[in-house]
């Protein structure tokens, strides 16, 4: 049975091969040098040979490697002519895009983008996903999506990113909470009130129990919950107070019942941003929903 071979693993190889190294061809193709070492190793498996000899000096190509050298390129070019050709064929974006986005993204700002998004690209159909920020960013780097949205952390090597929203963190609490007539709280000053937590273990979770721990305090929430509707109903019954992102705060607890205040934090300004594997030229409705979701 003939083995798959990718096409971007034999671009990766052929920049490779021309730098001479791994870490050199690794930058300019803007990927980490280990994603691209483990490329070249899952392509020399799919040829079932060596292609490369490795060294502290750099590598060297094999006499098959000289062999998918030589064709890489030719492939490489076809690929990169085929898809200006067919990128200029039809002025109608479509096709599908994979979008992988965290909750408060979910909640806060992407309906409504989506809708202007696909009102004027009515031939492409997004497959949204929910998941924490951590795991867009990972979905983006294996390449199960074409676009994340998530929060502001530091950009992997290969990977593009972009502003996409802010979405600073507030404090909701009952209408009747002692702190409700306050316009912005510290966080150290929540801690001493009963808290609703939300996804133990979630990427806002283990921030706020990282700041806790550096104040010296305890973070104990007194009932967790998975979503911010149910971190909002739990503030509603007074359960507690709870810290979640104003999107959140502006869909679940928007109500007379509700007090809400900013978290008189620096690190409370919380922005979300758009990822995308790079790419050079991105497929067309991946471009068009990027553009689109920046404007």
């Amino acid at each position: 049975m003939a083995r798959r071979i990718d096409p971007y693993s034999v671009r990766l190889f052929v920049a490779a091969a021309q730098a001479g190294s791994i870490v050199r061809a690794a930058e300019q193709e803007h990927i980490a040098a280990s994603a691209l070492s483990r490329r070249l190793a899952d392509l020399e498996h799919s040829f079932g040979t060596a292609l490369l000899v490795r060294s502290p000096r750099g590598i060297a190509l094999t006499d098959a490697g000289r062999l998918v050298f030589e064709r890489g390129l030719k492939i490489d070019e076809d690929l990169q002519a085929l898809v200006r050709e067919v990128q200029a064929e039809g002025a109608e974006v479509r096709g599908t895009v994979r979008l992988y986005a965290n909750m408060s993204a979910v909640i806060g700002f992407l309906p409504e983008r989506l809708q202007r998004f696909m009102a004027a690209h009515a031939g492409v159909t997004v497959s949204l996903h929910e998941e924490d920020t951590p795991d867009v960013i990972r979905a983006c780097l294996d390449d199960r999506a074409d676009v994340g949205v998530g929060v502001e952390m530091p950009t992997p090597a290969g990977l593009d990113a972009w502003h996409f929203a802010s979405d600073p963190l507030q404090v909701v609490m009952p209408a009747s909470h002692e702190l409700a007539a306050l316009p912005e709280v510290t966080f150290s000053r929540t801690l001493a009130y009963p808290l609703i937590g939300i996804h133990h273990g979630g990427a806002l979770d283990r921030s706020l129990r990282e700041r806790a721990e550096a104040l010296g305090q305890p973070f104990a929430p007194k009932v967790t919950v998975s979503s911010f509707d149910a971190v909002c109903r739990m503030v509603e019954a007074g359960l507690g107070i709870a810290i979640v992102p104003r999107s959140a705060a502006a869909a679940y607890a928007g109500t007379p019942r509700f007090a809400r205040c900013a978290l008189d934090e620096a690190w409370a300004a919380r922005n979300l941003h758009l990822y995308a594997l790079h790419r050079n030229p991105q497929p067309r409705a991946v471009q068009a929903l990027v553009d689109s979701l920046r404007g």
